[in-house]
């Protein structure tokens, strides 16, 4: 079946186009047109019209760093949590997410990527593209809400485990530049495809240059569990800052980074470098406010906190409340949608995601003027706030 949607306002992934229409068929984009094509168009018989009276019609949202939502989690270790995971994301205009695992002793980790890989290919809602480990090749001074016991010294034997087991499904890993041998392991994951970002990390700003020259090329969540800039060594962040090749991650939730720097970044870093992230918990839109992350205790006060020594354990936010974040900071529209679907599906090699543009797969999201989510559609699945038609 083939459908059409019109007379919406389009947010293609880079600019605001009014009094437009996008036609799929067979869960692809084929044609996208604006009203006066559309009343020209000829269409088949069987064509399902949905006029979309001039609300926003965006790309979907990705998710490329959670760990959970709705009372399940990564964690878990199990492959229904995560397809609960992407039953719950549509609502949040999630169209693809890829689930992310703390670091953990061996056998914990290898179960949460078994979950993973099983639940691939059985979801009834959002995509799951791969698996984001955040370790365990991370720093133990940098450690957040990460515990020493689940890291690892860089050991290549280890990574080259983790590979096979991935099977090819690890999109992305968190790593700390500076560790000894991570250059080695740099190359392996280069030849295996895998995309390695700073985090966790307590590198000098010359130890990150040196990482960029092994395709360390994407920061994780910007500011937090990092050196510092400073002005004798810029640190992690700083490198971020003086090199427009480098990608990061942000949390918006006007709680992990002040609005301000976040203006502040976007006047100093290609708009196309920065990638909105929710990085959200197990409990993330549920009333419970206290939950264990990690084996620690932790409550809710605007974003997740380790009760034992406030220590900033993950956030609450949603995809949606991300965008609404950003343009209520004073970012544009077109901007905030872009960090949240064309960034992350580009930085991530995911081509067929990310634009309102033919031949892309039909991920995109209904908006309201104010910003809330009315329909998901998914590969031309139509997700009414959430619940497939």
């Amino acid at each position: 079946m083939e459908i059409c949607l019109h007379n919406a306002t389009l947010l293609n992934g880079y600019s605001t186009m009014p009094n437009c229409g996008v036609l799929i068929k067979e869960h692809k984009i084929v044609d996208v047109f604006n009203e006066n094509r559309f009343r020209q168009k000829q269409f088949n018989q069987n064509v399902q019209f949905i006029d979309l009276k001039g609300n926003y019609l965006a790309p979907g949202l990705i998710d490329t760093h959670i760990h959970g939502i709705g009372g399940f989690g990564t964690e878990d270790v199990n492959e229904e949590s995560i397809l609960k995971m992407s039953e719950i994301l549509p609502q949040f205009g999630v169209t693809s997410f890829i689930p992310t695992l703390y670091s953990a002793p061996k056998d914990k980790l290898f179960k949460g990527m078994i979950s993973i890989l099983r639940a691939m290919g059985r979801e009834k809602g959002a995509k799951i593209l791969g698996m984001h480990l955040e370790g365990p090749f991370i720093s133990p001074e940098r450690l957040g809400v990460q515990t020493p016991d689940s890291i690892s010294a860089v050991d290549i034997e280890y990574m080259r485990e983790i590979i096979a087991l991935g099977q090819g499904n690890i999109i992305n890993m968190t790593v700390a530049p500076e560790l000894k041998g991570m250059r080695e392991l740099a190359l392996l994951c280069i030849d295996q495809g895998i995309i390695l970002q700073a985090g966790h990390t307590n590198a000098t700003y010359q130890q990150m240059v040196e990482a960029m020259q092994a395709r360390i090329m994407h920061v994780t969540h910007l500011f937090n569990a990092m050196s510092r800039m400073h002005h004798r060594d810029p640190g992690v962040v700083g490198a971020v800052f003086i090199h427009p090749e480098l990608s990061c991650e942000i949390i918006a939730d006007g709680f992990h980074i002040n609005p301000d720097i976040i203006k502040f970044l976007f006047r100093c870093k290609p708009v196309d470098k920065v990638v909105l992230v929710t990085d959200s918990l197990k409990p993330t839109k549920q009333k419970a406010k206290q939950l264990f992350a990690n084996g620690e205790e932790v409550y809710l006060d605007k974003c997740f906190v380790r009760k034992s020594d406030n220590v900033i354990a993950g956030s609450a936010l949603t995809m949606i409340d991300g965008v609404k974040n950003m343009v209520s900071f004073g970012l544009s529209l077109e901007q905030a949608i872009q960090t949240a679907s064309y960034n992350p599906a580009t930085i991530m090699k995911q081509e067929h995601l990310g634009l309102i543009a033919p031949g892309y797969d039909a991920d995109m999201i209904v908006l309201s003027k104010n910003l809330n989510v009315l329909k998901t559609i998914i590969k031309g699945n139509i997700f009414d706030k959430g619940i497939c038609r």
